[in-house]
């Protein structure tokens, strides 16, 4: 049997690699009964965010940390979608009231105000990772963003994601062109 501190550092060292996430499916998979996720907690070293889904306390934050929390209580096949995906980017201005994740099944689960999760599939071949963080193609959220965020401020976002190389110059083309056409 290991002990309570072997398992914490087991979570930790995951911990660096989630920003600051752990899922009970993670901690599982890492050797971690789900138990022990309950008694860390009750120590103060994790939080629990929501059903299954606890962060490190002592782990680093970044900028995404709430991204990566969003994506992890909508569940296995979840990303980040829209404009959420572009404001994790930090593309196109965008200030997000509520962080955009879909999942091909439903979330009945509680969630933060600051979450919404929408039941649709991201087709495999449009999805990726932004630092480790399931999310859509930035061409699809960039055109799933319309109607939320500002014509101008999606091309000039679509115009800066070529320049860093998250799209090629066909697709911004394409993008913009659909843009300032609908």
């Amino acid at each position: 049997m290991r002990l309570t501190s072997s398992y914490r550092q087991i979570l930790r060292e995951l911990a660096y690699d989630t920003h600051g996430v752990i899922t009970v499916a993670d901690a599982r998979e890492a050797g971690v009964p789900p138990v022990e996720l309950r008694k860390l907690t009750a120590r103060g070293a994790l939080r629990r965010i929501g059903h299954g889904v606890y962060r490190m306390i002592e782990a680093p934050s970044s900028n995404l940390d709430e991204f990566a929390e969003a994506v992890a209580l909508g569940g296995e096949e979840a990303v980040l979608a829209d404009e959420s995906v572009l404001a994790a980017y930090g593309l196109g201005q965008v200030n997000l009231r509520k962080i955009r994740v879909v999942t091909p099944r439903r979330v009945r689960s509680r969630l933060p105000d600051t979450v919404e999760i929408e039941q649709r599939k991201v087709p495999l071949w449009d999805s990726g990772y932004i630092e480790g963080i399931p999310a859509m193609g930035v061409e699809s959220a960039l055109l799933g963003s319309r109607g939320r965020i500002m014509t101008e401020r999606l091309v000039d976002a679509a115009r800066k994601a070529e320049q860093r190389g998250l799209l090629d110059s066909a697709a911004a083309a394409r993008v913009i062109k659909e843009l300032e056409t609908s």
